[in-house]
């Protein structure tokens, strides 16, 4: 695989690159163009070997398959690509354009149609959208909110007898019986692009994980439980908020009563993510806390959904949360010790590490990392990417500087 096939040109490449004779203390304060160039850099070095495999119906063929569990590999491979598509969606659906990483996104827009197309077709050596319980509700649920994020660029690009066999597959999905915890909202969230698409769904299965969020599962501060359980960890993150967030916005956009739950829901993600922020440590390490930490970057989902939604706390900016998160790729990215010789994701957090790793946990599962480039999303022309560096908060407080209090809510 040719480096010029991988990433950007040298020239779009180098301009991120530590200028030799640049003083180590200013390294922090790198241009905030830059900032931008790296993380599609790096998005690019992940997503690539899945979206171009699938593309070309080799997936299977080339990308390996590590899992502790026996039934790993049958859905590893649609893991991986579900996550890869649901981090970039809404860079994708900024759409193709006359600047180079416009034409870059082009090439990952067709990369990703073509993606699609062999996944669906049981005639392909890549089929693997298959719905078969219970594993797959997962993936489904997250491919298709990543239709729901890029739905000018991918859903209505796709041929319409592609697009009525996703539909049949994912009303397929109503067999499967989810447990009575986050994985209610797999369900609802497949209810809700089918409204989206089609104006129908079953309402049940779309409104019933609302209903138990907002009244049964909700502990207060911006944290719900996960069902009758709580375990500190990054489940908030990974999946409810997010979930919540991109269903509700479905349900008020179609007058459905509970969609008025969207506003709460939405103050609760602010406040959830201002404590994720707070939660990144001054050299871009971050608590080691509950499960999936093997998705490694992608603990901060609502973090980066927060940036892309506009729903950051007011005391805190834009610059310090792109701040913040470059430096968390960095630290986990910029060496190559998270690739193996050909460029795939290995298991574990910082490294191979499969004792991280939980039992369901396979190569597929890393790809959730690429929930950290939701913010790829915001136009190279908004706050997010333009202004300058700044201190997150832990980088302010251990360096010295005023720092306001944590406040928690009570909504």
């Amino acid at each position: 695989m040719s480096n010029k096939t991988l990433f950007m040109s040298n020239s779009f490449f180098s301009r991120f690159k530590k200028e030799e004779d640049k003083p180590p203390e200013i390294e922090e304060k790198t241009p905030v163009w830059n900032d931008r160039t790296y993380w599609v850099s790096t998005m690019q070095k992940i997503a690539y070997p899945i979206l171009n495999n699938l593309s070309k119906g080799s997936l299977r063929k080339n990308m390996p398959c590590e899992s502790k569990g026996d039934d790993g590999q049958k859905f590893a491979y649609f893991e991986a690509f579900a996550r890869v598509f649901n981090g970039i969606a809404p860079w994708l659906e900024l759409g193709a354009d006359d600047s180079e990483e416009g034409m870059l996104r082009e090439k990952y827009i067709n990369f990703t149609l073509k993606a699609i197309l062999n996944s669906v077709n049981p005639n392909n050596n890549d089929y693997i959208f298959v719905v078969e319980p219970k594993q797959s509700l997962v993936e489904v649920a997250l491919f298709a909110q990543g239709l729901l994020r890029a739905k000018k660029q991918i859903w209505l690009n796709l041929p319409m007898d592609i697009q009525a066999r996703i539909i049949r597959e994912l009303k397929n999905t109503r067999i499967i019986a989810p447990y009575e915890n986050h994985w209610l909202l797999f369900t609802s969230m497949i209810e809700a692009t089918l409204l989206e698409f089609t104006g129908e769904c079953d309402t049940e299965r779309l409104t019933y994980a609302i209903s138990k969020f907002r009244d049964d599962f909700y502990i207060g501060d911006g944290i719900y439980s996960d069902g009758e359980d709580f375990e500190a960890g990054y489940y908030n993150s990974l999946v409810i908020h997010p979930m919540l967030n991109d269903i509700l916005k479905v349900m008020r956009k179609y007058s459905l009563s509970d969609g008025e739950f969207l506003d709460v829901q939405l103050m609760r993600s602010s406040r959830l993510s201002s404590q994720l922020e707070r939660m990144i440590s001054p050299e871009g390490t971050y608590p080691l806390l509950g499960k999936s930490l093997s998705y490694r970057c992608g603990v901060f989902h609502l973090l980066c959904q927060a940036a892309l939604l506009n729903i950051l706390p007011r005391n805190i900016s834009q610059g310090q949360v792109r701040s913040a998160l470059t430096k968390v790729i960095q630290k986990q990215f910029t060496d190559n010790k998270n690739f193996d010789e050909d460029g795939w994701l290995v298991c574990g957090l910082n490294g191979s590490q499969s004792d991280i790793c939980e039992n369901d946990i396979t190569t597929g599962s890393m790809y959730a990392c690429c929930s950290v480039f939701l913010p790829l999303g915001l136009s190279s022309e908004n706050p997010f990417w333009k202004e300058p560096f700044e201190e997150w908060s832990s980088l302010k407080a251990w360096n010295g500087h005023q720092v306001q209090i944590d406040q928690s809510i009570n909504f």
